[in-house]
């Protein structure tokens, strides 16, 4: 019986090593978004991407022969924490990260991401400035604020050229951006608007903001901010009897948008890119996360999207070295759920495209006709 433990023992420390030396060998990436705070819905849509391509690249035999482990870093659109977060990835050695969500997290994070050696892609940023600081460790597969204000912007043109437009933004860095790209492309057509006006991310009460609303006779309001603030305006405008159609950047995606508006939610407008999971190279990955109930909507998708090109270009690299991944990245072309992606030098997708989506009285979205645009 005792050399019956003994052995025993022997095989358990030997089964206990081996399992030990596995661990060893996997590869830790991370996702790094709000998972608290007013924005986590975005944080939960990357974490669920993240989720299932990491089960999906393990299930297909890993990375190099090894499988990934997730790790998940919480900035809560915050700056500080953010860089806070980048340190500790950076310190772990951790080789790629997928986020941030706020530009105004992922462009100072990425600073620190850099200096460690480590590979960024996020799945929604949109400021230009994340990839135009000349920065070699700095992605997207989104696009970019002056491209979809450029598309909102020919939208104001053409339906609201002779009318009193407002532009509002909320001062941080993705909001008075993407309201800056707008208004100067319509000032830049000949289209001046009534009023151009901040608030703060966080307020609660714009009665005194639309009351110049009511007092300008604002026929539209351009929202350069985040959803929670957006439903507001919208319903404070409504209770003031401000009729003007709303509408806001790829932030106001998120169904909480229309949980917060209610069914004032109607008629509201917002760009995005083309809906992915209407693409024929998401169907797959559509049905497993339907599967597991759930809806892969706003950038879920992204996310997963960002995983497969990174796990790609390491195997075309042979090294999770970040900047040997990062040269591959850029002299490749990936197959995605988001389709075929390739990269500009500067680590911006060559061929994006933003389109604009109304809401119906249940808070769902369509994508306008090319004409309605």
């Amino acid at each position: 019986m005792k050399f019956a433990l003994r052995g025993y023992c022997l095989a358990l420390g030997v089964s206990l090593a081996m399992s030990s030396a596995a661990m060893a060998q996997d590869i830790s990436v991370a996702v790094v978004g709000p998972m608290t705070g007013s924005e986590a819905s975005f944080g939960q849509q990357f974490k669920n991407g993240a989720d299932l391509a990491i089960a999906d690249i393990n299930a297909a035999g890993g990375v190099l022969g090894k499988k990934l482990k997730l790790e998940v870093g919480d900035d809560a659109c915050d700056p500080k924490q953010a860089v806070s977060v980048a340190e500790k990835m950076a310190g772990a050695r951790i080789p790629f990260v997928v986020g941030h969500f706020c530009s105004s997290t992922s462009i100072p994070a990425s600073d620190a991401y850099a200096e460690g050696n480590v590979l960024e892609i996020t799945p929604g940023s949109t400021n230009p400035l994340f990839t135009e600081r000349g920065l070699w460790n700095t992605f997207r597969v989104c696009g970019r604020d002056d491209q979809q204000g450029m598309v909102a912007a020919a939208y104001i043109i053409k339906n609201y050229k002779t009318k009193n437009v407002a532009i509002i933004h909320d001062k941080t860095t993705y909001g008075k951006g993407l309201a800056d790209e707008t208004k100067n492309a319509i000032n830049a057509a000949g289209v001046k608007e009534k009023l151009y006006e901040a608030y703060t991310k966080g307020d609660k009460d714009f009665a005194a903001l639309v009351s110049r609303f009511k007092k300008e006779s604002i026929d539209f309001v351009y929202v350069g901010g985040y959803y929670a603030e957006a439903a507001l305006i919208l319903r404070q405008m409504r209770e003031q009897g401000v009729n003007a159609v709303l509408m806001g950047g790829d932030a106001l995606v998120d169904k909480q948008f229309a949980a917060i508006a209610g069914p004032l939610a109607e008629g509201s407008l917002f760009t995005f890119s083309p809906d992915p999971r209407k693409k024929v190279t998401a169907a797959a990955t559509l049905k497993k996360f339907k599967d597991k109930g759930i809806d892969p909507d706003g950038y879920t998708l992204y996310s997963y999207a960002a995983f497969q090109i990174w796990s790609q270009a390491v195997t075309r690299a042979q090294t999770t070295d970040a900047k040997k991944v990062a040269a591959a990245i850029k002299a490749g072309h990936w197959d995605t759920v988001l389709g075929n992606i390739s990269y500009t030098p500067k680590g911006d997708i060559t061929l994006i495209d933003y389109v604009v989506y109304r809401r119906d009285k249940d808070g769902n979205y369509a994508e306008l006709p090319a004409a309605g645009q």
